[in-house]
């Protein structure tokens, strides 16, 4: 279709901690060793090679979500039809195409026969732009666009990722060729394969089908909307059957993240500190010269920071430690899942403590899943930053795990 081109993509993703981010796909077959979030990541460089500097975790809030120029909650005034959320990502990318700033953006698409897969594309027309509106869960190659762009005539393009896309197209960014990429950054949230992820929407509805939009939300709790007329639906998290799930249904890349913010993006929207609204992060020149594409067409509000993390923190902690383990979940009595559910968006953490919360629980994931399955990986693989989050929490690096 003009404007939206799909191309066959060869190659396949490498054993072992791998998300497909699509470079093993590439003619280099070395360009991983260089490139891989999971191998030996070196975000101070990274950052300062992206942003001008690294993160300085005395300033601000970069201890926690990476070098920051702004950080805003915002929402698209007329909130695009069919957004995830109102759609600020997508819209920043058309504006780019619209404004001749890129020729192409790299995104995924929902795939034709199943709208959770995603399929990686090359989008030339802003009027495409909402075809690839949404979340979809499995893995993504987009990276390996990067060849077919190149051979397309492509020289300054945009990238849509997530942060171990991100991470690994910044690796390799100076040999690349483009003139110019923009990078559009989102938050990551765990992921899985899309046939698991059929298998869970089965056990939270009877008609998992006509599920068109799911989304985890700051309030507690995941909502549902449907294809066949029903009424948008909310379920509490405390809801849902995460202790039901096998074992592996969350890959162990996605256990030992190392980056949930996209620290490396140019730009980062997501939701997480957002508090009902998009959280939006511009880290360098080229993330506030996005943001001001839409300056006339955007609402920013107050930044919200409430409750109190350390106890959800702790009760995580206990549970990974758990499930680390061996040993199941912890299941909540069922007596008192609607108390709980009920308390949860009015005491708990919500706004930017809701945003610590989780970066440090992502944080404390990693290390105790590393040390369980790749415990020899752990000086290489783990930055500095992630163990300054999880040290309030009494885990520090043993004499083999922390980077000499």
């Amino acid at each position: 279709m003009p404007g939206l081109a799909a191309p066959s993509l060869g190659g396949a993703p490498r054993p072992g901690l791998c998300t497909d981010c699509g470079i093993s796909r590439l003619g280099d077959g070395r360009a991983c060793g260089r490139a891989c979030q999971f191998i030996a990541p070196d975000y101070p460089a990274r950052e300062a090679r992206a942003h001008g500097r690294p993160a300085d975790p005395a300033q601000g809030e970069e201890r926690f979500f990476g070098v920051t120029r702004r950080m805003l909650r915002v929402r698209m005034t007329a909130p695009l039809p069919g957004a995830q959320w109102t759609g600020i990502t997508t819209a920043l990318a058309a504006r780019l195409l619209e404004t001749g700033a890129v020729t192409a953006v790299l995104t995924t698409a929902p795939d034709p026969e199943d709208r959770w897969k995603p399929l990686p594309v090359i989008v030339t027309d802003p009027a495409e732009m909402p075809r690839v509106r949404g979340m979809r869960m499995g893995f993504g190659p987009t990276l390996a666009l990067l060849e077919p762009a190149a051979a397309a005539g492509h020289r300054r393009i945009a990238v849509v990722g997530i942060p171990c896309q991100v991470h690994a197209l910044r690796a390799l960014e100076a040999e690349l060729g483009f003139e110019r990429i923009h990078v559009i950054g989102t938050p990551c949230s765990d992921n899985t394969t899309t046939e698991n992820f059929h298998h869970f929407l089965a056990r939270i509805d009877p008609r998992p089908e006509t599920i068109s939009y799911l989304e985890f939300r700051a309030d507690y709790r995941v909502e549902l909307r449907y294809d066949d007329g029903r009424p948008t639906r909310t379920v509490p998290f405390l809801k849902l059957p995460l202790s039901q799930l096998p074992a592996d249904f969350f890959p162990m890349t996605c256990k030992t993240c190392v980056d949930y913010t996209n620290r490396l993006a140019d730009i980062t929207v997501g939701y997480m500190g957002g508090d009902g609204d998009q959280w939006v992060i511009t880290r360098n020149d080229r993330g506030e010269e996005l943001l001001a594409l839409l300056a006339d067409r955007v609402t920013v509000r107050p930044l919200t920071d409430k409750g109190k993390r350390a106890g959800a923190v702790r009760g995580f902690m206990a549970n990974t430690e758990r499930a680390a383990g061996g040993l199941p979940l912890r299941a909540m009595p069922d007596w008192a899942r609607p108390i709980v559910a009920f308390l949860q968006p009015r005491i708990g953490p919500r706004g930017l403590e809701f945003a610590r919360a989780r970066v440090e629980m992502k944080a404390i994931e990693t290390v105790l899943h590393l040390r369980r399955v790749f415990p020899a990986r752990m000086k290489n693989m783990i930055p500095a930053h992630v163990w300054r989050l999880v040290a309030p929490y009494g885990l520090t690096p043993g004499p083999e795990e922390e980077r000499k």
